[in-house]
């Protein structure tokens, strides 16, 4: 039963832009605060961004403040990442995630999708 589902993942060149989307299940869309992490080859998984239910409150690593935006359509069920300025090093698989906004911010989650790669290439 797949809850979260990424989309929009591919190859781009440094400097440029990308769009990840989720689509969560309706039942942790309207339950839980969603968030990104991701992983780079040979590291650790890392948070990336979270989104409070509300959509009032956002929380980014320091990594990619300024440059992500993380947004959710409550109407439609589904939470974006809006990428720009691009650098080598966010190439990675990108997972949405959910949980409660403190755990999320916390670099902790309940729901995790099941990856989409990210290659930014120079």
């Amino acid at each position: 039963q797949v809850q979260l589902e990424e989309s929009g993942g591919g190859l781009v060149q440094v400097g440029e832009s990308l769009r990840l989307s989720c689509a969560p299940s309706q039942r942790i869309f309207s339950t839980y605060s969603m968030g990104w992490f991701r992983q780079a080859p040979g590291q650790g998984r890392e948070f990336v961004a979270a989104i409070a239910g509300s959509g009032g409150f956002t929380y980014y690593a320091d990594s990619v403040e300024g440059r992500f935006t993380i947004s959710r359509d409550n109407a439609k069920n589904l939470v974006f990442l809006q990428m720009n300025a691009l650098k080598s090093e966010d190439t990675a698989v990108y997972y949405c995630a959910s949980a409660s906004y403190p755990r999320l911010i916390r670099a902790e989650y309940d729901y995790l999708g099941q990856g989409i790669q990210v290659t930014v290439s120079s």
